[in-house]
């Protein structure tokens, strides 16, 4: 059996964006390199038109190189644990997966193991998104998880003390994938389901609600976070870059949600907003 690969050569701090982009092509492994990612589908099972308008899409980002291939079917567990390191945030948080050897002990320490899913640690936003989550209060109350990948926030949600955490994303495997990851780190008051905040249907309205998806998505689905969040709760959002914030306050504004505080890092940005 074989494979088609496309390896992207980028910036590698816009890979993620990137690899949300080829998944809905069809592409279903992924694995970061030094100059990008590759990006890996069964035989030829996926929408050749979509990549070449991602391409056409992202054709300014400077440098942006597709090459496609086909390849014998591989481990890509196994290629990936060659490359993936611990990631430490603010020498608080130690993200790992399980083969890592770690001595020191850390205030909170998230196993993840991402397979075919987003959020690893290591891209900026996740980085910025759990930095900013160790400083909300989080106990005893009500989170949502908005597209959210291998979990990994919605265990630290669990680890910072929630009393529930409502999570979900749009592709299947991120669903399975992230279910493994809540069993591995004991986490068992969260729930995952795959689909959108507009398709879905929630007991309560939640105290803290975390989004680390892309600009697009966030400015979509603003109005749909804003009621499901309580009054007086916050929005926790990344996956887009500092020139994007005056544009999501505004779209923000129009739902009552405002700017508590920002962060960023390596352009990349992540925005608290309360709900009035």
């Amino acid at each position: 059996m074989f494979y088609t690969r496309i390896q992207v050569l980028c910036d590698p701090a816009f890979s993620e964006i990137l690899m949300a982009e080829i998944a809905e092509a069809g592409f279903e492994t992924f694995m970061e390199t030094e100059k990008g990612f590759e990006a890996y589908v069964e035989g030829e099972k996926f929408e050749a038109a979509i990549v070449e308008s991602i391409k056409e899409k992202y054709k300014h980002v400077s440098p942006l190189i597709f090459l496609q291939d086909k390849i014998q079917k591989q481990n890509w567990n196994k290629e990936w644990e060659k490359n993936v390191e611990p990631i430490f945030v603010d020498d608080k948080c130690l993200v790992r997966a399980e083969f890592h050897k770690i001595e020191r002990k850390y205030p909170y320490e998230i196993i993840i193991t991402p397979k075919m899913s987003f959020g690893t640690g290591h891209h900026q936003t996740t980085y910025l998104m759990l930095k900013n989550q160790m400083m909300l209060d989080h106990e005893g109350k009500l989170v949502m998880d908005a597209g959210c990948g291998t979990a990994i926030l919605s265990i630290m949600a669990s680890k910072l003390g929630a009393k529930q955490v409502e999570s979900f994303d749009i592709d299947e495997w991120s669903v399975t994938n992230g279910e493994e990851n809540v069993l591995v780190n004991k986490c068992g008051n969260i729930r995952i389901r795959q689909g959108k905040i507009a398709d879905l249907k929630f007991d309560q309205k939640s105290d803290l609600i975390l989004a680390n998806i892309n600009r697009n998505i966030l400015l979509q689905e603003m109005k749909g976070y804003a009621a499901e969040l309580n009054s007086g709760g916050h929005l926790l959002l990344s996956g887009f870059y500092e020139k994007d914030i005056d544009a999501l306050k505004e779209e923000a504004a129009k739902s009552n949600l405002f700017e508590t505080s920002r962060d960023s890092r390596e352009a990349w940005a992540c925005l608290l907003l309360r709900k009035e």
